[in-house]
């Protein structure tokens, strides 16, 4: 059985190992001042960087994050703390129903919310990434608040305190870590995602930092230099990639760790 166990444990971590030895072995080279300083140099040329995907980036999953983290952390609440709610299978449902949603459509759904209306932005881009997010915090949310004693919360009622103040001021504090956790998994989750940002954010070959234009996103450029028939295209969707999976291999290192300390 433990021989069993181990080649398995091997079967579902060598195809990390690979790619990531791969990304190091055809990438790490393009990864310089340059990469985070400069823009994409024009097809067929050499040099350039991804400063204008990483700025993107960087901004989309902080307005995401403020979509996710506000609309997901309330509903984790209602589920866990208002269980009895006539509103709560409905809630549930809709919350199990976006999980399921594949990335590309949550692109489509802010394509027609945003994009239709105001054009291609970083903004529209945001929304998608929000949405993604959205059902995990949820469920990481109810999750960690059904792990504070239900001690905790007749204690605070006991003091003569209304519910929503018991919530807000003592089960919330209490679960903190935990929801932290929670986000840190939804941001690497979404941080990589390409195909909503194809129809919302469009990419942007140079620096911009209005959320209301067409910005790039790593995961944009990637696509874009994995597709492009130049090789110096190639290489820094190869870094790229390389430094995309080093940030959500950390982030989620440092939610687990967070996580397992709680």
């Amino acid at each position: 059985m433990g021989g069993l166990i181990l080649l398995a444990t091997l079967l579902v971590v060598a195809p990390l190992i690979l790619i990531f030895f791969y990304l190091i072995k055809e990438g790490v080279g393009a990864i310089n001042l340059d990469f985070f300083t400069k823009v994409p140099a024009p097809e067929g040329e050499t040099g350039g960087g991804l400063a204008n995907a990483i700025l993107g980036s960087i901004e989309m999953l902080a307005l995401a994050s403020v979509i996710g983290v506000l609309v997901g952390v309330s509903g984790g609440i209602f589920l866990s703390e208002y269980p009895r709610h006539p509103l709560m299978p409905t809630v549930r449902m809709i919350s199990d129903v976006l999980a399921g949603i594949p990335a590309i459509v949550m692109g489509l759904v802010a394509y027609g919310l945003i994009v239709l209306q105001f054009g291609f932005s970083g903004f529209a881009g945001a929304l998608a990434l929000g949405f993604l997010m959205i059902p995990i915090v949820v469920r990481t949310t109810e999750e960690v608040l059904k792990l504070v004693p239900l001690t905790v919360r007749e204690a605070g009622l006991a003091l003569g305190l209304p519910k929503w103040l018991v919530t807000l001021r003592i089960v919330l504090p209490a679960a903190a870590g935990g929801i932290v956790t929670g986000v840190m998994l939804a941001l690497a989750r979404v941080a990589g995602e390409a195909a909503p940002l194809l129809f919302t954010a469009f990419g942007n070959s140079g620096i911009n930092l209005d959320p209301s234009k067409p910005m790039s996103a790593l995961p944009l450029e990637i696509y874009r230099g994995a597709t492009s028939a130049y090789d110096e295209n190639q290489r820094l969707a190869k870094a790229g990639a390389l430094l995309l999976i080093t940030l959500i291999f950390l982030t989620s290192l440092l939610a687990r760790r967070a996580s397992r300390r709680k």
